[in-house]
């Protein structure tokens, strides 16, 4: 089971986190979050981080042309998109960078509009459904994914922390491929425990 970070905006906090080694860090761009990184020089953070953590950039709705020239800038190797981007929008991302496409689920939520982005993403991410933008650090019920039966595989996310270690390691879902977490390993916003983050991901891969 792989593991990805996300919402970190901090040097020092960014490399106690790779110390950790998740598979995935993400970073999330988007002026509204406390965790925006646009004061972060992206680059060389990202040059620092070991080789085997995958840089995520996080966007909500952002332009285009503002994801292809953070990815150009940065060197990312995937793209999450967090709002409600369009196929056609996820089809115009740079194609050397991986999509993973954010849905809010709730319990009505129909699977059948993941038809329309299955070529056009590499991954889905499933959070819990809120009134703004992003993640909102609450679980969603996850029995409704027994109602996804295709085969792209699919982060989960949403209120993830130690306590779910058992429920997670207890599904039966073929595609699911990644648990990502963020606000209940912070200290405060933006800030991670990497104690608490390390004993999760050695739980999550060796039990």
């Amino acid at each position: 089971m792989k593991v990805k970070v996300c919402g970190m905006r901090t040097w020092e906090n960014i490399q106690m986190v790779a110390i950790t080694s998740p598979d995935f860090m993400g970073f999330i761009h988007y002026a509204d979050s406390p965790r925006d990184v646009s004061k972060l020089k992206m680059k060389f953070v990202i040059q620092s981080l070991p080789e085997h953590i995958e840089p995520v950039a996080v966007f909500v709705d952002a332009d285009v042309d503002f994801v292809r020239s953070k990815v150009e800038e940065n060197g990312y190797t995937h793209v999450q998109l967090h709002g409600s981007e369009s196929p056609e929008y996820c089809r115009n991302i740079m194609s050397d960078v991986k999509i993973i496409k954010a849905f809010n689920i709730t319990k009505d939520f129909d699977f059948a509009v993941l038809e329309e982005y299955e070529q056009v993403c590499d991954y889905y991410l499933f959070d819990t459904a809120g009134r703004e933008p992003g993640g909102t650090g609450k679980k969603f019920n996850w029995d409704v994914l027994k109602d996804y039966v295709g085969e792209k595989p699919f982060f989960l996310s949403g209120g993830i922390g130690e306590a779910d270690v058992a429920k997670i390691k207890s599904l039966v879902m073929p595609a699911l491929f990644a648990i990502d977490v963020n606000s209940k390993f912070e200290i405060e916003p933006a800030v991670k425990d990497s104690g608490m983050l390390g004993l999760f991901i050695n739980e999550i891969r060796n039990g």
